[in-house]
């Protein structure tokens, strides 16, 4: 199985149900031989989550830990069928990195037509370089419709590692993640692996995930976990 370099879903303390530090995060990261990680924790939205200020101070940790690449970054919120998101610009300007998801305690599932349109009106921001757990099935889409607008908006999806877990909260997502994967295959477009780790071990395992990727035969040249210098290339943040 292929090393892979990097992390771009993890969370911390500060999100309210995550259980470990940065530092303890990081020093995994190291662990594992990961290069990059990204600290993505949820934005103020979600309930006892952390404050907009925690956003605005991320400043003060360093860019690098443990020999590990730091992206000082945010899980979003989608708030609406319109994309609206919950964190401003300002802070967003300043951050690395920006995953936008619908969660339930901020969105209740509408109509097909209702949440695919809250995907592809937040891939229109300029921020959101990655869309978070896409296959989740609580929220019917239509995944043509939201592929082709990552693909324009060069907004990366998400393989979420969490969401294959059976019984997981988001059970029946693989064969929604599985479409994604069969369509970015024939396009040549490169996904991302996110384990969205809530404690630290979690972090860089994609196992479930990866067990998907060998089922499709995805190529390993469209996955920007074994190359940390593209990823960043391709970050709406960069441009």
């Amino acid at each position: 199985m292929i090393k892979r370099l990097m992390d771009t879903h993890t969370h911390s303390v500060a999100s309210g149900h995550a259980y470990s530090t940065v530092d303890e995060n990081l020093r995994w990261a190291a662990e594992k031989g990961l290069q990059l990680l990204a600290l993505t924790d949820h934005a103020p939205a979600m309930k006892d989550t952390t404050c907009h200020a925690y956003f605005a101070n991320l400043h003060v940790l360093p860019k690098e830990l443990h020999g590990v690449r730091l992206l000082r970054g945010i899980e979003l919120n989608i708030l609406d069928f319109d994309g609206k998101i919950d964190m401003d610009e300002a802070i967003l300007a300043r951050l690395d990195i920006a995953i936008a998801s619908l969660h339930m305690p901020c969105i209740k599932p509408g109509t097909r037509a209702e949440n695919t349109r809250a995907f592809l009106k937040v891939m229109e921001n300029p921020f959101v370089d990655i869309i978070g757990h896409p296959g989740d099935p609580r929220y019917d889409v239509d995944y043509k419709e939201v592929f082709r607008q990552a693909k324009e908006t060069g907004t990366i999806l998400e393989i979420n590692n969490a969401s294959l877990i059976p019984g997981g909260f988001r059970d029946g997502s693989r064969e929604n993640i599985k479409e994604l994967l069969l369509m970015s295959a024939e396009a040549g477009q490169s996904v991302v692996l996110g384990s969205d780790a809530h404690f630290y071990t979690g972090i860089g395992d994609f196992s479930y995930a990866e067990s998907l990727l060998a089922e499709v035969d995805f190529p390993e040249e469209l996955i920007f976990n074994n190359d940390p210098a593209k990823f960043l290339g391709a970050l709406k943040h960069k441009r």
